[in-house]
């Protein structure tokens, strides 16, 4: 029978050999896998991180592989270009860091040396080369020593399982296709079995000359996404001269699902709203290097927010986390590593890297689309090459696939009307309305055009959110990283999602903060911080709990900002999550009054600041607490710890019926006076950023100016413009900006 061997413990790694060894270091670190060499480097900022080729030497006693048997090694993740030795011979070179591969081993010996060259270098070939997240090299997940009999099931087929099952809903039943995949010398039996919660409900006998069969579970139990992930087990047993020689089985769950324009979602025959979050896997100092715990944990937390849905992005991810979002009832968007920058030379590997996501994941329940691309159109949509690229992408995983549909995720500012976008069976689009510019109130209408210009055309929002650290305000502001304004985004972005049933999936960027090592933002550098909770998985942001009150059954009740204690106002805001029918909250022992559930689940209370006051709320049989304290002075500890345009709500002058850096692109253009203003502020951007404008025009880019474009733009605060150019600005500068705003009167209403 198959036999299979972790060989995880006991590696050497070096990043500074300078080729393959032919015997075993002495000199090397010694790590036991998963390893990266950019858990620190890969997380710091400067986008200096390493990217290179290190080596792994783990020798292989004998003893391991069992004689007159067939021996594989699998590895279930080398990013992100693999070159795999055995005892000196080069085995294999595989391209893409995320899916898993096998090789055959040739002859053994009594002692083997294994080497393994990982390169996570530039090129212009593999993807991903440019995205906004990390490129951890390393062996990051597990390694395998498989051990198989001469007749077995396939173990070349993609890194696939060696089997594929198909149902097909009929009524109240359901047809199961099996499909295995065997590599046989001779002619053998084949057992294929259906488990219901282990007990054994169907079987077939059939054999390798016809590796298949079908099956029909009557009253079939339906895998119902978070209300009833219901799973069956395949099983196929090979079997010679009576004796099982290998064995292979995959768990598998019998729904329906459509897609609709009008009604979005339909799951078993109902609409289904997905509602969700996007997963980045990475962790602080270890990277990708996740073990089992850490998926486990992330899965908790996503399922404890409410979410039905997760976009796995931007690539595949561990197969143990596919198994959980079966066992938990996720509905999964899986997607390959086409991101940000067509590559001509790229093509190959996109088809590769589908054929391994569509062949490796294909019995997983809960995946319903297959992403082709993410904002791949960042130098415009028109690429012939990127557009034939896109055609035989969607053609390869209907071929693979005719039981999914495709996606894509697509950049904000390209148009609807481009070719690229009706490619794919449905589309999704990343907005950041209210965050790069615009205003949170963008992204429900433009939802509305699109779904009225296109009625019969399937779509959802892919990409949503902003950043939050631990800092804090009574007067957020967009582009002011405090956990305040994500709150405030993310209230309103529910409203908005809310009343649109047409969604077919929303998800949330991101459910965890992740490393982004050129990034340089909120005062820390190497992040991404638009998580609903932290990159530690410590801290659950304001926004966590405003989706839970939404989206969860489970009872709570959470105050907001209680990292924000001390407040100069005399009347501050107080905001409560719950989902209970109403809530009650108390000052010092005081009631403040209770309210009752509306629309939506949020509730906004005004509280005297007067010394220290302690704060309870109630719900239902929870309860919550937290502290204020009145102060004369804010308390810088609230505020970016930057250089530059950092400038905090307290200190702008914003006269009544004038304008200020508070006020926005547009509003100012609005009037004659503001428009004299903003040629003034041209002149002065570009002398002091050398005249260049520093990045060119997105015309040059081969973007075509569209309205998206321009009211992005027109939404971005004066003040938020300064923030983005780098510093460049001091807050002097831009204090002074602020008292010429002052003088320009704004159009009475």
């Amino acid at each position: 029978m198959r036999k299979i061997t972790n060989i995880n413990s006991g590696w050497l790694f070096s990043k500074d050999a300078e080729k393959v060894p032919n015997v075993l270091p002495d000199n090397w670190q010694e790590v036991d896998l998963p390893h990266t060499w950019n858990g620190d480097d890969g997380q710091d900022g400067g986008n200096d991180y390493y990217r290179g080729t290190c080596y792994y030497a783990k020798e292989l006693d004998g003893s391991l592989f069992d004689e007159g048997k067939v021996n594989y090694l699998e590895f279930r993740g080398v990013n992100s270009i693999a070159e795999i030795f055995f005892n000196g011979e080069k085995l294999i070179t595989h391209h893409g860091g995320y899916s898993t591969f096998r090789v055959k081993i040739p002859q053994v010996k009594s002692s083997n040396l294994l080497v393994v060259a990982a390169d996570n270098s530039p090129n212009d070939f593999v993807y991903p080369q440019v995205a906004d997240f990390t490129f951890y090299g390393g062996i990051y997940r597990d390694v395998n020593l498989i051990t198989v009999e001469e007749n077995h099931f396939d173990l070349d087929y993609y890194g696939a399982p060696g089997i594929a099952v198909t149902p097909t809903v009929n009524g109240s039943d359901a047809d199961v296709k099996i499909q295995a995949y065997v590599s046989v010398k001779e002619k053998c039996d084949i057992s294929f079995e259906i488990y219901d919660d282990g007990e054994l409900i169907l079987s077939r006998k059939s054999d390798t000359d016809n590796p298949e069969t079908q099956m029909t579970i009557k009253d079939v139990h339906l895998w119902d996404s978070v209300n009833d992930p219901h799973l069956y087990t395949a099983k196929a047993v090979m079997i010679k001269d009576g004796s099982e020689i290998d064995c292979v089985f995959a768990d598998f769950g019998c729904r329906t699902y459509s897609i609709d324009p009008e009604k979005g979602f339909i799951l078993n025959g109902r609409p289904f709203a997905l509602r969700g979050v996007a997963r980045h896997q990475d962790r602080p100092k270890i990277g990708n290097a996740l073990k089992y715990e850490h998926h486990k944990e992330d899965i908790e937390l996503i399922c404890e927010m409410g979410a039905n849905t997760v976009r796995l992005a931007h690539y595949q991810h561990d197969q143990a986390f596919y198994d959980l979002c079966d066992q938990r009832g996720l509905v999964v968007w899986a997607e390959i590593p086409y991101i940000s920058k067509h590559m001509p030379k790229g093509l190959d590997n996109t088809v590769s890297q589908m054929t391994e996501l569509i062949c490796q994941n294909y019995n997983h329940p809960s995946i319903v689309v297959w992403g082709l691309s993410n904002e791949i159109t960042m130098n415009g949509a028109a690429d012939s090459s990127l557009l034939e690229n896109h055609r035989k992408l969607n053609e390869l995983a209907h071929k693979l696939d005719k039981t999914r549909l495709t996606t894509i995720a697509v950049l904000s500012m390209c148009s609807p009307s481009e070719e690229y976008v009706t490619i794919p069976d449905v589309i999704s689009y990343n907005h950041y309305f209210g965050w790069y510019g615009g205003n949170v109130a963008m992204n429900g209408t433009w939802f509305d055009d699109f779904h009225k210009k296109y009625p019969g055309r399937c779509v959802g929002l892919s990409e949503y959110g902003c950043e939050a650290l631990n800092w804090h305000t009574s007067d957020p502001q967009q582009g002011d990283y405090t956990e305040e304004y994500q709150t405030y985004y993310h209230e309103e972005l529910i409203k908005q999602i809310a009343k649109r049933p047409y969604l077919w999936a929303t998800h949330v960027w991101n459910m965890f903060d992740f490393a982004a090592d050129a990034r340089s933002e909120g005062g820390e550098n190497g992040m991404n911080h638009k998580g609903l909770v932290t990159f530690d998985r410590k801290y659950k942001k304001d926004s966590f709990y405003a989706y839970k009150a939404w989206l969860s059954q489970e009872p709570f009740v959470h105050i907001c900002s209680k990292r924000y204690v001390d407040r100069v106002e005399d009347v501050t805001e107080v905001t409560v999550y719950t989902n209970q029918p109403q809530v009650e909250l108390f000052a010092n022992g005081k009631s403040l009054g209770v309210m009752k559930r509306g629309e939506y689940p949020f509730y906004h209370y005004k509280v005297k600041n007067e010394g220290e006051t302690k704060l309870l709320a109630k719900a239902g049989d929870c309860v919550d607490e937290s502290v204020i304290r009145k102060v004369d002075t804010f308390n810088t500890d609230y505020v970016m710890k930057e250089q530059g345009a950092v400038i905090n709500w307290f200190e702008i002058e914003t006269p009544p019926g004038y304008f200020s850096v508070n006020d926005t692109i547009g509003d100012v253009l609005s009037t004659f006076k503001g428009k004299i203003f903003a040629l003034k502020m041209v002149k002065i951007i570009k002398k002091t950023l050398g005249g260049s404008g520093e990045g060119g025009s997105m015309s040059a880019a081969g973007f075509k100016i569209n309205k998206t474009m321009l009211d992005m733009a027109k939404g971005f605060t004066i003040k938020r413009v300064f923030m983005m150019l780098g510093g460049k600005f001091t807050k002097e500068q831009i204090l002074e900006i602020n008292s010429m705003l002052n003088k320009i009167k704004k159009k009475s209403k």
